[in-house]
């Protein structure tokens, strides 16, 4: 009687210790199989409320439809504060970029010692670097210069960014990018995606996939270009459209009023700076497949009021052989 008093006492407290745990981490156990993948977050509130404390067991790691174990969730601070941040300008920018590049070299040396900049311009689907990363604020801020106007003979600012992120060194440190463009394809290779005005252009999501392959995030600012591209209405905002995109599906902001000239860019500047001091570095297990690629993941935190922002896609290394 005491034996069959005890097994009915042990399995009721090991039906409570299992009910206990949400049906959401049934998942989060990983197995010897999965490889550990890193990648930037950025955590914001409202405005005017108090950023909360946000722990590890906090963040909700998806892919698909099971939960993957979060192994370190840490703030981009202290010794883990690393930045490399390169600053994009687009040379078909209109002359009137001149009116703001105070507010960018304010934007450049305001940055903390540990982050390094670089700066080039974007021209023929190239980036032309006019300052490799450094540590010296005001050396980068001075190598800034005025847009020639003109985006050459192949002028796409989605090929430019796709040349610097595969020149680009690997780094453990974060990899971002700030883009000061109107997002207009002018290369002429996507002159057929044009459908019911919306500019659906394929080098938007390779630069996507290069972005997320390499840990890279993705600002961008909108700024007028010369010319007449930005003077349709259309090609405009297929122009902000691919920005936007560009940016949201590397885990970035896209920042931009209307289709004007902005009067300034310092409000723009200080809520990037807000997002790069609010930004987290969350290691997760993965489940690989047979091949390296691109595996979606969705993430979510537990703590009211706090979003999480990060990129659509890691990159995943395949399964080692004799996996299972």
């Amino acid at each position: 009687m005491k034996s069959a008093k005890r097994y009915l006492y042990s399995f009721s407290a090991l039906a409570a210790l299992l009910a206990a745990i949400p049906s959401t981490q049934a998942a989060t156990f990983a197995s010897a199989d999965d490889v550990q993948v890193t990648t930037t977050v950025t955590a914001s509130v409202d405005d005017g409320k108090r950023m909360p404390s946000i722990n590890r067991n906090d963040v909700i790691v998806l892919q698909g439809k099971d939960r993957m174990r979060v192994t370190e969730w840490v703030p981009a601070q202290g010794s883990r504060a690393g930045l490399e941040l390169f600053v994009l300008i687009d040379d078909a920018s209109d002359a009137q970029l001149g009116s703001h590049l105070d507010d960018l070299k304010d934007f450049i040396n305001r940055q903390p010692s540990s982050t390094s900049i670089g700066v080039g311009y974007m021209r023929n689907a190239q980036v032309h670097v006019v300052q490799d990363l450094t540590l010296d604020h005001a050396r980068a801020a001075r190598s800034l210069r005025l847009p020639m106007g003109s985006a050459g003979a192949y002028g796409s600012p989605w090929l430019s960014a796709s040349d610097l992120m595969r020149r680009w060194q690997a780094t453990d440190h974060r990899r971002e990018i700030v883009m000061v463009t109107d997002g207009i394809d002018r290369s002429g290779r996507n002159a057929n995606s044009l459908w019911r005005g919306l500019h659906l252009n394929p080098d938007v999501d390779t630069a996507s996939s290069i972005a997320q392959r390499t840990g890279t995030v993705v600002h961008s600012i909108y700024m007028p270009g010369r010319g007449r591209w930005h003077r349709n209405y259309w090609t405009a905002m297929s122009g902000q459209n691919d920005m936007t995109r560009f940016s949201e599906k590397t885990g970035g902001e896209s920042y931009y009023l209307g289709l004007g000239n902005p009067a300034s860019l310092s409000p723009y500047l200080n809520r990037l700076e807000k997002v790069l001091n609010n930004q987290y570095l969350l290691t997760f297990n993965a489940a690989p497949t047979r091949k390296p690629g691109l595996q979606s993941v969705n993430l979510n935190t537990e703590v009211a009021g706090v979003r999480l922002a990060s990129a659509d896609a890691v990159w995943v290394p395949a399964q080692e052989e004799g996996g299972n």
